[in-house]
Formats: C-alpha cells, sequence, structure tokens
C-alpha cells in the first residue's frame, strides 16, 4: 500500500513536470547538473523532485521485491515482485533517455504509460497480500463471468485512454481544440488544408500557436476515448450495483463513477482554463486513480467472489432484482 501511494504521488510528480514545461529543466541525467542535489528553484524543483520522488518509489519497489520473494508461498506473488521490480527500473531508464533525447514523443508516451501500467501493478500486490484475498476460494457463477469480463474491458479502455492522453500531452495537442465540447464550432474536426488554414487564422486573433491536423485529430482520438470509456465504465459499474449487495464490490464501483465524472469535468476545465497547472494536473492524478479503482473491481471480480458456500447467496442480489 505505501509503494502504490508512493507511486501516485509520483504520477502527481510526472504530471507537473509536463503541465509546467519543465520536462528538460535539467539536462542531464542521472546527475542534475552534476549534483545529487541541484538549488531547487523553477522547473528544477519540478523535475529534480520528480527524481526524487522516482528514487523513493525504486526504493520502496526494490524492498517489495525482496520481501516478497523471501516470504511469499505463492511463486507468481514471487515472480510479480520480480516484474515490479525490472518495471521500475525501466521506467527510471525511460526517464533518464526522455532527457538525454530531449523528450522524443514516443520515448515520453512509453514513460507516461509504463508509470500508470506501474500504478496498477502496485495495487494488485497490495490487493493479493491482503487477508481477504487468502480467505476465499474460486466460484464460477455466470455473474461473476460477466463481472470479469466487463471489469478487464474497463481497465482496458481506461488505459488506452491514458496513452491517448499521453500522446496529446507530449505532442503538445492539448489544446489544438480550444472549445468544448464543440470542435471549433463543429462536431467533427477539419479534413483539409484550406480548413486548417482557416482554423489557423482564428487561433491567431485568440493568441494560439498554430496546428496541424495531426495535433487536431490526436485531441479528438482522446475525446472519442471518453466516449468509449463512458459506455463501457457505465455498463460494468450499472452491472455490479445491479448484480452484488457486498460492498467490497458495490463501493470500489459507486467511487470509481464518482471519479470518472469528476475527470470528464477536468478535462472539459483543462480546455476552458487553456491547460491550467492545477486542473492539467488533476487531470492525470484523476485519471490515475479511475484506472487504480478499475483495477481494484477487476481484481475483486476474479477473488472477491471466491467465497465459502455458505456465504453465496448472501453475496448476490435475487435474480429478479437485476436490471
Amino acid at each position: 500500500m505505501l509503494t502504490s501511494i508512493a507511486t501516485f504521488f509520483l504520477v502527481i510528480a510526472g504530471g507537473l513536470v509536463t503541465s509546467t514545461d519543465s520536462g528538460l529543466s535539467v539536462p542531464d541525467w542521472p546527475l542534475s547538473y552534476g549534483q545529487l542535489m541541484p538549488p531547487m528553484v523553477g522547473g528544477i524543483f519540478f523535475e529534480h523532485g520528480h527524481r526524487m520522488v522516482a528514487t523513493l518509489v525504486g526504493i520502496l519497489t526494490t524492498i517489495l521485491a525482496v520481501w516478497l520473494w523471501r516470504s511469499e508461498d505463492r511463486r507468481w506473488m514471487k515472480v510479480l515482485g520480480l516484474v515490479a521490480l525490472l518495471a521500475v527500473i525501466t521506467q527510471g531508464v525511460l526517464g533518464g533517455l526522455t532527457v538525454l533525447y530531449l523528450l522524443p514523443t514516443w520515448i515520453s508516451v512509453s514513460h507516461a504509460t509504463l508509470a500508470q501500467s506501474f500504478f496498477s501493478l502496485t495495487i494488485v500486490v497490495a490487493l493479493a497480500t491482503s487477508r481477504f484475498w487468502r480467505s476465499h476460494r474460486p466460484v464460477e457463477l455466470p455473474a461473476v463471468r460477466r463481472t470479469r469480463t466487463l471489469a478487464v474491458a474497463t481497465t482496458a479502455v481506461v488505459l488506452l485512454q491514458l496513452v491517448l492522453g499521453a500522446l496529446m500531452r507530449h505532442t503538445e495537442s492539448g489544446l489544438a481544440i480550444p472549445d468544448f465540447p464543440l470542435v471549433y464550432g463543429r462536431l467533427l474536426p477539419p479534413l483539409d488544408q484550406s480548413a486548417l488554414t482557416a482554423i489557423n487564422e482564428y487561433r491567431m486573433g485568440w493568441d494560439l500557436s498554430p496546428v496541424s491536423l495531426g495535433q487536431i485529430w490526436i485531441h479528438f482520438a482522446h475525446r472519442l476515448g471518453a466516449l468509449l470509456v463512458t459506455v463501457v465504465l457505465l455498463t460494468s459499474v450499472i452491472h455490479v450495483l445491479g448484480s452484488y449487495r457486498d460492498s467490497k464490490m458495490r463501493e470500489p464501483a459507486l467511487l470509481l463513477l464518482a471519479l470518472f465524472v469528476v475527470q470528464v469535468l477536468l478535462g472539459a476545465l483543462t480546455v476552458w482554463t487553456g491547460k491550467g497547472v492545477e486542473i492539467a494536473t488533476a487531470h492525470v492524478a484523476v485519471g490515475a486513480l479511475v484506472l487504480g479503482l478499475s483495477v481494484v473491481v477487476a481484481v475483486r471480480s476474479f477473488q472477491l467472489y471466491s467465497l465459502p458456500e455458505e456465504s453465496l447467496e448472501a453475496a448476490y442480489l435475487p435474480q429478479a432484482s437485476r436490471p
């Protein structure tokens, strides 16, 4: 749990680096201006601060991996600890390459994607090492199988949406469409160069830098991704609320729904405020929480309702009361 919490703060720190354009405030790696602790001023505060939190997460992950290897009797948990250690090392290397190669898009997006994936992995480890996990055994029921399918699908589309968000941020496409929910007053982005010319003339009147068709469509893909997440997530949450009465499933599903609503609002505010630092960073942070909660629902769908037989009847809502 401590590693998960530290990783969440690392995601926030990384979001602040991007939101404040501090990615190259420290141009060398692994040291910072040849020092372990440079003056924490300007963008250096965000960039080097990000490295300090990353170091803490690396130390915690190393301890966790060793601890799992020495104390766990489940081989797959030992392997999971090693995977987490490999992931955090890879993440550190990607962070260094991002600096050394001057923020190439594919490395920056990979760095952001692995950060979210690693955060999810720490949540899985936290759940799998809980007392609750060991107190249940597998069952196969139709409601459980459908829950698993929907929960995994929700996690997948949320992660895809976060990848699109990272691509949008690292291609400077966050304000490629400066209005919301419309696109320059229309439903669809422009398709030809003449329309783009008119758009860039409009942007110059609002002191906005010119954009390419690619940037506009990357931004629009992120909005389409939000629609896909809405459909899949709502379907999953409605299914959980209509199929289970146990709080261990209902509470994370309800919290997931509430945070998703907040995330949509933050996305709109990011556009309306011209990518305000606090709003844009909160959008990244809440996105990580939405992914984390979708992982919680998915993991619990595989283990939570592996209940003792005497508890099965109490766990589910009666068939007649389901939507």
